[in-house]
């Protein structure tokens, strides 16, 4: 039975087509759970149940109106602005829904778990806009949009079209959900599109950083750098786990190269007297966006690696309220939808995304700099000197993106508003952290992208293709496959674009 959902499992849910099977979830439960509390609930005054929401608790509703009260928690809070939020987005919301109704502490009927299966497996998805949720109450607003489709009303995004929701219902023989007791509430009350949208991130962030690591691989086979700035024994001596796993792969990954220098071999052997010279084009030690990436790196791959355990936690947590517990026999009034958890989380990868993008900046910056590198032509330009320009105007693109990033990793856990008749006074604004680390990561992978187009250009340059290691060199000819080696001046900003889908799309896989 699917009870607690792996981060594995759906990123292949996500990624690679899988189906959710019916017959493995835990109906059995999540039926035990309903009907606990419509015995319960009988002569007693529950939140949301028989009153009315937020500030409004204090009013008790007649019980002839309890369907209509359910109904118009969808209806009423379905106020959400801005751009529909990408379909890969809304289907993670709603795996994250799902996990919470998966605890059976929510006191649903299961026709709602089964519904909700449905748009997942078949690609339905509600229309959901970025704006509206302060991430305290959970995301009532985008979670009700997400209800309403539901219950057969508002739009749906479906094969490539935006649909009535009720259409596209009966278009697959699905029927809407039905009110027992609390399903408009407990669909709209929770953390789950935050947490969607953060696994989303997730994904892309931890493939995000694999790909940093190998371009400083290859920033160092084109340097010809010394290579025990990520030797065993160097690392090993700081305690950090992140340093000594990012040393670690970069160690595999510059496997079968020949390009980096052993120290031992090229300025501990002797012969280098005070009246000689070594080859001055490798200097002693290289710059720090090149020497220090474990040190660099590594927080970042700790960062993540926390960020998962919370997600992940998240996920397989009923994040609604009241909870319905059948086990001790009772309803708990609490807030376990505040969203404070993936809040500050999603801050912390931002900021770490953003120093992916600092560093694969300052790696191009080495690229294009003639007089750093004293290797490459200026701004890896191939054509005449002058007249032609290389690379040079990608860097603006990647400096003023990177800029970009760094303006959006301000925190944004601190920016409470109180709202909601003060009821709500104390707010995570999670979403909005989610939606924010969001853009700083598709920001990422621009950069990332106009780096890997420049790493391929300065092998080309050195005409060292294959001196490099096994991984760089499949990854030199995946790049070189969109956009090939250029002399002459012309636009490629479509296979800019066509190298950031490349990354996001293709694993490096580097456990």
């Amino acid at each position: 039975m699917i009870r607690a959902i792996g981060l594995n499992y759906v990123e292949d849910l996500l990624f690679s087509g899988a189906r959710i099977e019916r017959s493995e979830l835990p109906v059995e439960e999540v039926s035990r759970c309903y009907e606990f509390l419509r015995s319960f609930s009988s002569e007693k005054v529950i939140y949301g149940i028989n009153t009315g929401f937020g500030p409004m608790a204090q009013w008790r509703v007649d019980d002839r109106y309890l369907t209509d009260l359910q109904y118009n928690i969808i209806r009423s809070h379905s106020t959400g602005s801005g751009d529909p939020l990408p379909d890969l987005y809304v289907k993670a919301a709603m795996i994250a829904r799902l996990g919470t109704l998966l605890q059976a502490r929510s006191g649903v009927h299961p026709e709602v778990v089964e519904l909700l299966t449905e748009f997942i497996n078949r690609d339905i998805f509600p229309f959901i806009p970025e704006h509206g949720s302060v991430g305290a109450s959970g995301d009532l607003v985008q979670l009700a949009h997400i209800a309403l489709t539901l219950i057969g009303e508002g739009e749906v995004h479906y094969r490539g079209a935006w649909r009535p929701a009720g259409e596209v219902l009966r278009e697959n023989g699905l029927q809407p959900m039905r009110i027992h007791i609390r399903e408009g509430l407990s669909i709209t009350n929770g953390t789950s599109v935050m947490t969607g949208i953060g696994i989303v991130n997730q994904f892309y962030a931890e493939r995000l950083l694999d790909w940093a690591t190998l371009a400083t691989v290859m920033m160092n086979e084109i340097a010809a750098s010394y290579d025990d700035f990520m030797a065993e024994g160097l690392n090993a001596c700081r305690r950090h786990e992140g340093q000594q796993v990012i040393a670690r792969r970069l160690r595999e990954l510059s496997e079968g190269g020949t390009r980096m220098l052993k120290r031992e071999h090229e300025l501990y052997s002797g012969g280098h007297g005070d009246d000689k010279t070594f080859d001055s084009r490798h200097k002693v030690q290289a710059y720090y966006s090149l020497r220090c990436a474990p040190q660099i790196l590594g927080p970042v791959y700790e960062t993540l690696q926390n960020a998962r355990r919370i997600l992940e936690e998240e996920l397989n947590s009923a994040c609604d309220n009241p909870i319905v517990d059948p086990d001790l026999q009772n309803v708990f009034h609490g807030g376990n939808f505040h969203g404070d958890y993936i809040s500050l989380e999603e801050d912390k990868v931002k900021i770490a995304v953003t120093r992916i993008a600092m560093t694969a900046e300052r790696q191009l910056n080495y690229l294009f700099h003639d007089r750093i590198n004293n290797i490459l032509p200026p701004f890896l330009n191939l054509g005449t000197l002058g007249l032609n320009y290389g690379m040079q105007a990608c860097q603006f693109t990647a400096t003023s993106t990177t800029a970009e990033c760094q303006t959006l990793s301000m925190p944004n856990y601190v920016h409470s508003i109180p709202n909601n008749n003060d009821n709500q006074d104390i707010v995570s604004m999670g979403t909005n952290s989610a939606l924010l680390c969001k853009r700083v990561i598709e920001n990422a992978y621009q950069v990332m992208s106009i780096h890997f187009i420049a790493l391929t250009q300065a092998v080309d340059c050195l005409k060292i293709r294959d001196a490099l290691a096994p991984t760089s060199r499949r990854i030199y000819e995946a790049v070189r496959a969109i956009i090939p080696c250029f002399v002459e001046d012309a636009p490629f900003y479509k296979q800019i674009a066509e190298v950031e889908t490349y990354l996001k799309n293709h694993p490096l896989n580097l456990e």
